[in-house]
């Protein structure tokens, strides 16, 4: 049985309308806002379909040991993004499409989210439309292979402080979030 499309929809404006963000940055305030005029105004907001723009999911992948992010070189971008990409008819949740997006395109099966929902909001632009990324990080188990999947070109672990080396500031953000959320994360201790 497949999910309704409409629930993904509400689950995303039941997200958006009580996110706020982490950092401090008022930016992602109007975002937020923009996010959800976006839903209200296009009744195909969520999907590829709509020119106009979509909401997508995404997430920063740590590593056990919490001190690496995984990220891919984007085939289509050439770019060292997060695992992300465009909701499915099938998602039922905004954290279930960033959870699968970042399962496919890692392929590490047993990723889990981090607790307190999505990090921060990214709007930018891709070769079929405006990207409105809803960001979440998630965590690898311990012993996780990474498998290169036919949307990347490589797949590699960079230290936190090593993304800013490799990409722009708005995966930078992402990383240092993630690295705050994965510090302060209850569940596993990498060191016993």
């Amino acid at each position: 049985m497949s999910a309704s499309p409409d629930g993904l929809r509400a689950d995303a404006e039941r997200v958006l309308t009580r996110w706020r963000g982490q950092d401090g940055d008022p930016a992602q305030e109007e975002l937020r806002q923009e996010y959800l005029r976006h839903l209200a105004d296009r009744p195909d907001g969520m999907w590829k379909a709509c020119s106009a723009g979509h909401i997508t999911a995404s997430a920063m992948v740590v590593d056990p040991r919490k001190d690496r992010v995984l990220l891919t070189l984007h085939r289509k971008l050439g770019r060292w993004l997060q695992m992300g990409g465009h909701c499915e008819p099938e998602d039922t949740t905004l954290a279930g499409a960033a959870l699968r997006e970042a399962t496919e395109e890692s392929g590490i099966p047993g990723l889990s989210l981090l607790p307190g929902g999505p990090l921060r909001l990214d709007k930018h632009r891709t070769p079929c439309a405006w990207h409105l990324d809803v960001q979440y990080a998630a965590l690898a188990p311990e012993g996780a292979v990474e498998a290169i999947s036919e949307e990347s070109l490589d797949l590699r672990w960079f230290g936190f402080d090593e993304v800013a080396g490799v990409e722009d500031e708005s995966v930078v953000r992402l990383a240092r979030l993630s690295a705050a959320a994965v510090a302060v994360s209850p569940g596993r201790d990498p060191l016993r």
